[in-house]
């Protein structure tokens, strides 16, 4: 059975490869392991010697993930080595095995079989909020918010904070006078409900009564 090139996985590679692959310098590489940050999964001790430093698929990934933080997020390399240090149990799979997040220039962890995220190097636990329900919370309490008491149907109030002390239906900013404006153009009180949603046809007839009243006294 022939095998095409496609069905090669390499598992080793250099440095100049893993510069290429990952964006990382072989400068850096170089220093990354010999301050043991990061060291190849295949290294000779005489790190002088030719091909002395060989990086495996999983260094590769690794190393993407590395790239991300350090040069795209600017997360410190003292703060990575600390986020090392505490999730060194995870091994090879430290930075790949499983999902990290930046929050601000810190690394956040989910350990397994936790529900909530913690920050790698305090422990400290984040405190997840539900957005959608937080905005779903806020639109009822609005609607709650103004809601109108019962006492308000019906009734009419005038205030000089409100609508110069024009006369409104109550609770609302909603003149009378524009109520009965709209019934003398021929609106039935269906359709001035349909211009005023939030009034009741109660507010409708308490509103135009108020009005004949005022044309009355005139």
């Amino acid at each position: 059975m022939m095998v095409s090139n496609a069905d090669i996985l390499i598992t080793a590679f250099g440095e100049e490869h893993v510069e290429r692959l990952t964006g990382i310098t072989k400068s850096q590489l170089r220093y990354w392991d010999r301050t043991a940050f990061f060291v190849p999964a295949y290294a000779d001790e005489n790190r002088r010697s030719p091909f002395s430093r060989i990086y495996s698929f999983k260094d590769v990934a690794s190393l993407r993930v590395l790239n991300v933080l350090r040069n795209q997020h600017n997360i410190p390399l003292q703060h990575l080595r600390k986020v090392a240090d505490r999730l060194r149990h995870l091994a090879d799979d430290l930075w790949i095995g499983t999902t990290l997040w930046v929050f601000g220039k810190r690394v956040v962890f989910q350990e397994p079989g936790q529900e909530a995220p913690r920050e790698v190097v305090s422990g400290q636990y984040l405190l997840g909020l539900p957005l959608k329900k937080v905005v779903a919370d806020t639109r009822q309490d609005v609607r709650r918010l103004l809601k109108r008491p019962k006492s308000q149907i019906g009734a009419v109030s005038h205030s000089r904070h409100i609508n110069h002390n024009a006369w409104v239906v109550a609770g609302t900013r909603i003149p009378t006078g524009a109520i009965r404006r709209f019934k003398d153009a021929g609106y039935s009180v269906g359709q001035i409900l349909e211009e005023y949603p939030d009034l009741t046809a109660v507010d409708v007839a308490g509103a135009l009564s108020h009005e004949e009243k005022l044309v009355a006294a005139a």
